[in-house]
C-alpha cells in the first residue's frame, strides 16, 4: 500500500491510499479544484479512484465529495446516519454510487481490506478507516475527542498511523476562542490534544519501524514544531524514542505529503 495525506487540518482533510489494483479517498473535505490540484501535485488520476469513504459528515470532510463523486462518478461510502447527515452538503449522488460502510464492519476490495471503527466527535455516527493488506496496516484517526481501549485494540500494532493532535491545551485555553469553543474541542466529542494523542500512542505502537502523521493541527491552537516536540517528549517519558524506530512526520492544510509505501 501507498499513501499520501492530501490536507489536513480545521479548513479541510484527505486521505489517498492505494495499492496495484484500487485507489481511495478518506474524506474529501475542500473544494473540487483543490483536490484536483492535490492530485496531481501526487501525479495520480481521480478517474482512477474506487471509492470515497467518508468519516462523518463535518463540512472539511465532505465539502468536495458531491462534485468529485458526480464528476468522476466516483463510488461513495459511508453509514446509514451518516448518510442521512450529509444528504444537504453532497446534494444529489445517484442512486447507484451510494454504498452503505456500516460501522465495526470490514469490506474487501482485492487484496486491501478496510475496517471501520467508531470514534468519539460531535457528529452523527463517526468512524474512521484502517486499510490491511498481507501483514501490512494504516490507521487513520483524526477527529475524536480522546481515544479509548477499544479504539486502541483496532488500531494497535499498525506500521503507519494518520493520529491526530489537534491543540496544544495551554494556546487553547488562553487563546480567543469563545468559551463554549473551548469546552467544546476539550470535552470527549472533540479533538486530542498533542498530550492526549502521545499517550495513546505509546499505548498502540508496536516494537517495530513505525511511521506517525501528526495531524488535523488547529492553526490557532497549535503549531507544528510544537506539537512534534510534545508528542516526542511524552513517548520519551513512555520509553518511546522517536528516530529508532518510531518516525514522526508533519501534515498540512494545503499540501500534500509525499505518497509512500506502508
Amino acid at each position: 500500500m501507498r499513501f499520501s495525506v492530501l490536507a489536513s487540518g480545521s479548513t479541510g482533510n484527505a486521505i489517498y491510499v492505494e495499492n496495484d489494483e484500487h485507489a481511495f479517498l478518506v474524506d474529501a473535505g475542500l473544494t473540487g479544484k483543490k483536490m484536483e490540484q492535490l492530485f496531481a501535485e501526487i501525479d495520480r488520476d481521480m478517474k482512477k479512484l474506487s471509492g470515497i469513504l467518508v468519516t462523518h459528515e463535518h463540512s472539511d470532510h465532505i465539502k468536495g465529495v458531491g462534485i468529485l463523486a458526480r464528476k468522476y462518478k466516483v463510488p461513495v461510502f459511508a453509514n446509514a446516519k451518516t448518510w442521512d447527515a450529509m444528504e444537504k452538503g453532497v446534494g444529489n449522488i445517484p442512486l447507484e454510487q451510494r454504498f452503505h460502510f456500516e460501522m465495526e464492519s470490514i469490506h474487501s476490495f482485492g487484496s486491501i481490506s478496510i475496517e471501520s471503527f467508531a470514534v468519539s466527535h460531535d457528529a452523527a455516527d463517526p468512524m474512521f478507516y484502517i486499510f490491511h493488506e498481507g501483514d501490512r496496516k494504516l490507521s487513520v484517526i483524526t477527529d475524536t475527542g480522546y481515544v479509548s481501549d477499544r479504539m486502541k485494540g483496532h488500531i494497535r500494532g499498525s506500521d503507519a498511523f494518520i493520529f491526530e493532535s489537534n491543540h496544544d491545551v495551554s494556546m487553547l485555553q488562553m487563546g480567543a476562542y469563545p468559551w463554549n469553543t473551548k469546552r467544546r474541542i476539550l470535552s470527549d466529542v472533540g479533538h486530542v490534544s498533542n498530550e492526549d494523542a502521545a499517550l495513546a500512542m505509546s499505548d498502540v505502537v508496536m516494537d517495530k519501524p513505525t511511521q506517525i502523521y501528526l495531524s488535523h493541527l488547529s492553526k490557532d491552537n497549535n503549531m507544528k514544531d510544537l506539537a512534534r516536540m510534545s508528542v516526542t517528549q511524552t513517548l520519551q517519558s513512555r520509553g518511546i524514542i522517536c528516530g529508532e524506530y518510531v518516525h514522526l512526520h508533519d501534515t498540512d492544510a494545503n499540501n500534500p505529503t509525499k505518497l509512500v509505501e506502508v
